[in-house]
C-alpha cells in the first residue's frame, strides 16, 4: 500500500541547506498499521506530508497504492488525497462553516463514498452523536480531534497517516479515541502511518519505525 524508496528532503535554512530525510526507504502492507517515532526535528512530519503528496521530495520514490505519488501533478495530488488517503494532523483543519455533522461527512461526500451506517457507527464510537449541530469553534480541542478523526476514517481510505492523533486528550481518553480507531482502521482494511512521541501508543500498532538524524535507525 505504501512504498518510499531513498526519499531525501531538504530545506533552505540560513546556515545553509538542511537535510531532513536522508535515503529513507519504508514499506507498508495493506491492513497494517506503524508507528513512526524519533526525537523532535528527525523528519517524521516532512515524511508524512510528502507521503500525502503536501511537499514535494528532493529525491527517490513514493508510491500509495496505485498512485506515483513523486511522478504527480498538483490537480492529480489532490484527486489522490481524495480518493484514496485520509489525514489527521494536529491542526485538526475542520471547516469552520460546517457543523460536526457536515465536517465529519466532507471528505467522504466529496469521494463518492458517504455511507450512512459506517458514517452512524463512526459517530456512536467516537461519541459525537450530542454535537453534530455545533460548529468547531464550539468544540473542546480534545472534541475537534474526535471530529478529525471521524472525518478521515468517513471515506474509508486505503492509507491513513496521523500526526499525533491523540495529541490534544488525556491519556485515558487518549488510550480509548487510539483503541477505537485502530478498531475502525483494521475494520476498514486501511493501512495507517501514524507519528508519535509515545512509546505506549507505539507498541499499540502493528510495526515501530524509528527515524533518527533524517534516517531510519535500527
Amino acid at each position: 500500500m505504501l512504498r518510499l524508496e531513498d526519499v531525501t528532503k531538504s530545506y533552505t535554512t540560513a546556515q545553509g541547506p538542511l537535510r531532513v530525510l536522508d535515503r529513507v526507504s519504508l514499506a507498508l502492507e495493506a491492513g497494517r498499521t506503524a508507528a513512526l517515532v524519533g526525537e523532535s526535528g528527525s523528519g517524521k512530519s516532512t515524511l508524512l506530508h510528502l507521503v500525502a503528496g503536501l511537499d514535494r521530495v528532493d529525491g527517490g520514490r513514493i508510491r500509495v497504492g496505485a498512485w506515483e505519488v513523486t511522478a504527480l501533478r498538483d490537480a492529480e495530488l489532490a484527486t489522490m488525497r481524495r480518493e484514496t488517503v485520509g489525514l489527521v494532523f494536529q491542526q485538526f483543519n475542520l471547516i469552520p462553516s460546517l457543523d460536526v455533522a457536515g465536517n465529519l461527512a466532507f471528505q467522504a461526500r466529496i469521494a463518492g463514498r458517504l455511507d450512512k451506517a459506517w458514517q452512524e457507527e463512526i459517530v456512536e464510537r467516537l461519541g459525537l452523536g450530542a454535537m453534530l449541530s455545533r460548529y468547531p469553534e464550539q468544540l473542546s480541542g480534545g472534541q475537534q480531534q474526535r471530529v478529525a478523526i471521524g472525518r478521515a476514517l468517513a471515506g474509508r481510505p486505503a492509507l491513513l497517516l496521523a500526526d499525533e492523533p491523540t495529541g490534544n486528550l488525556d491519556e485515558a481518553t487518549g488510550n480509548e479515541v487510539m483503541a477505537l480507531m485502530l478498531d475502525l482502521v483494521r475494520r476498514s482494511g486501511a493501512a495507517m502511518l501514524m507519528v508519535t512521541h509515545s512509546p505506549r501508543l507505539a507498541g499499540m500498532l502493528d510495526e515501530r519505525v524509528m527515524l533518527r538524524g533524517g534516517r531510519l535507525a535500527a
